[in-house]
């Protein structure tokens, strides 16, 4: 597994994501813990599978809490990416109890949403299984979560489209319609890479396929984007690209039609709903008497 947060931390600051998340939430204490629990108490706590499903935000929740205290002893039975079923236990961890509970919202409501996003995207991607398409995020991610979000669906068995603007050049319809036209839009991209000296790569979105001629006739692109085209469109458009170009199936794409893209022959099929539109899995951290 790839180390996400060094791989991020040039556009992600995890300490201060924690610090501003208890600021949310702490604000001038927890004070049910600091009324209920004495200020010295040791406890123990572990994290408790509910349902099946991939855990994801292990990692996550040891940084967190060695943030919160640097004392805490964990002991991990279970690693990011492993199958779960209700019963398993993830980890146990032992220390002072008020910064244990204090804590425990936090990485329950990171691990909840990165399990279940793991968890579809796995889903989604074995649907894939005998093809060559990899399942990729889009940057339709809760704001000021993304880096959780792809994280998980990394930990999923998928891969990241690009993770912000400012990584890859994305030629959409409205880039298109602004520009002028598709080969406006792929010229202006490369003159503004040649202008800027940036190594990006550039995809264009495609309506139908006599975009896709446009485009193989004139290049300029690293991928191409089917964006809702159907099975049938898809596998016309695969034959025509032969393989000259990276492919990648968008829009409309469920669990009900995902295996028909991926047959098709595409590299890469984006579903938003991997993050906007996903049930949390369900994981409780209990007191262990």
């Amino acid at each position: 597994m790839i180390d996400f947060i060094k791989l991020h931390q040039n556009h992600f600051n995890f300490k201060q994501f924690v610090s501003s998340s208890f600021i949310e939430d702490v604000g001038d204490g927890d004070h049910t813990s600091l009324s209920t629990i004495p200020k010295n108490h040791k406890g123990k706590m572990h994290l408790l599978v509910k349902e099946e499903g991939i855990i994801a935000g292990i990692a996550a929740a040891e940084k967190i809490f060695k943030q919160v205290d640097k004392n805490f002893k964990i002991k991990f039975f279970l690693k990011d990416g492993d199958k779960v079923k209700k019963g398993d236990v993830a980890f146990r961890i032992e220390g002072n109890t008020q910064k244990l509970l204090t804590a425990e919202r936090l990485v329950l409501n990171i691990m909840q949403r990165m399990s279940g996003i793991a968890t579809k995207t796995n889903y989604l991607q074995t649907l894939c299984k005998g093809t060559k398409a990899v399942v990729i995020d889009t940057r339709k991610t809760t704001p000021g979560f993304r880096f959780f979000e792809k994280w998980a669906v990394v930990i999923g068995g998928g891969a990241n489209h690009r993770y912000g603007l400012f990584d890859m050049i994305l030629i959409k319809d409205n880039h298109i319609d602004f520009a002028g036209g598709i080969i406006e839009a792929i010229d202006a991209a490369n003159n503004y890479l040649k202008k800027t000296k940036k190594k990006l790569d550039i995809e264009v979105e495609t309506r139908n396929t006599e975009d896709v001629k446009k485009v193989l006739k004139h290049g300029g692109v690293k991928r191409i984007m089917l964006d809702n085209y159907t099975p049938k469109q898809t596998l016309e458009a695969v034959k025509l690209i032969n393989k000259k170009f990276e492919v990648e199936s968008s829009g409309g794409i469920t669990e009900k039609n995902i295996a028909d893209y991926a047959k098709c022959g595409v590299d890469f099929i984006s579903i938003g709903a991997l993050t906007h539109h996903v049930k949390s899995l369900d994981l409780s951290l209990k007191a262990i008497k």
